[in-house]
């Protein structure tokens, strides 16, 4: 299992509170920093305010140099496809090949309110997903070259013409291009679109039961895609609170608001014995990677217990190296 670090700076966070978490994360060794694309804080006063996605990971391109780094995920409602694709391809670019697109329909009603963002219903945010996921990857598959442009005509979004410019520095993702990652509890149309463009399909903050549920829907809609069974990487999300001892746990929980053991019951919790056996659990139905939702990120040192404590028994870990990673389990290689 590869062990990723997840964050949700619509909480407060500065970019420079982004940066020590993901330069702690690519120092210890985890496989990759992901971050949350909303405006919004869901809970307390979200001082100083979010930061966005894209902006952000453009910053942490050029500021590490081989962790991977992503969105989990980006709402299809906040930008269009054509500038969202150019804004991912530079950012990959930027990165040396070292980003994944998670891509979502969004759904917090509130931060749409708040900022002024257009909130369909959900058959029309589906609607539009599915569009930009084809304009996207069609984007980046274009040769690029003056051969031809892209063109597509479209409910919601019509293009001509396009060059299909820039191009990303990935060519690993199944459309080629940058890797993307769909994720969710639907039961059919979510595996369909996950079946037709996605490299990774991860399942956000859910039992290990429910998980095994939802991956064994995503593989029979791979298989009916005539995909190959292993095209696909299946991943969870889960909010993490470990401590050497209980007092630590203790501590931990009270910093993000939460009980420790609805923690225990619903995350990556409790002592690093404990959470290598949560872990286990979701490795044995198939998780290939793990999303640790880290909520409070002043506290680095949560980050070294659980790289010195649980990824080791849960992952091969490979050091750090120079120069950029490639795509895949660059670091935390399945065991």
């Amino acid at each position: 299992m590869e062990l990723r670090i997840f964050t949700e700076p619509q909480q407060g966070a500065t970019y420079d509170d982004l940066l020590a978490v993901a330069s702690t994360a690519e120092e210890l060794g985890f496989g990759a920093f992901f971050r949350s694309d909303h405006y919004l804080t869901m809970g307390g006063d979200g001082l100083p305010g979010p930061t966005d996605a894209w902006t952000t990971l453009a910053g942490l391109a050029r500021e590490t140099s081989t962790i991977r780094l992503g969105t989990l995920v980006t709402s299809a409602t906040f930008r269009l496809p054509g500038p969202l694709a150019i804004q991912v391809a530079q950012v990959d670019q930027m990165s040396g090949g070292r980003v994944d697109l998670g891509l979502g329909a969004g759904w917090f009603t509130a931060e749409h309110e708040a900022y002024g963002i257009p909130f369909p219903s959900t058959g029309e945010r589906f609607d539009r997903l599915e569009e930009q996921l084809e304009i996207i990857t069609g984007l980046w598959a274009t040769p690029g070259d003056g051969s031809g442009g892209f063109d597509f005509a479209g409910r919601h979004y019509q293009l001509k013409g396009s060059p299909g410019l820039p191009k990303p520095a990935q060519t690993s993702g199944i459309r080629g291009g940058t890797p993307i990652v769909i994720g969710g509890h639907g039961r059919k149309r979510t595996p369909a679109l996950a079946a037709a463009y996605a490299d990774e399909f991860n399942v956000p903050f859910a039992s290990v039961a429910d998980v095994e549920t939802q991956f064994g829907r995503v593989r029979a809609a791979v298989a009916s895609a005539g995909r190959p069974a292993d095209s696909m990487t299946y991943s969870a999300a889960l909010v993490v609170c470990v401590g050497a001892d209980e007092a630590e746990v203790e501590r931990r929980a009270a910093a993000i608001g939460r009980e420790k053991d609805e923690l225990r019951e619903n995350g990556v919790a409790g002592t690093p014995e404990e959470a290598v056996a949560t872990l286990q659990a979701y490795a044995e139905v198939g998780v290939e990677r793990a999303y640790l939702q880290v909520l409070d990120l002043a506290d680095l040192e949560h980050l070294r217990l659980i790289a010195a404590e649980v990824a080791p028994r849960v992952c091969r870990v490979r050091p750090a190296v120079a120069g950029r990673s490639s795509h895949g389990r660059a670091i935390g290689w399945p065991a």
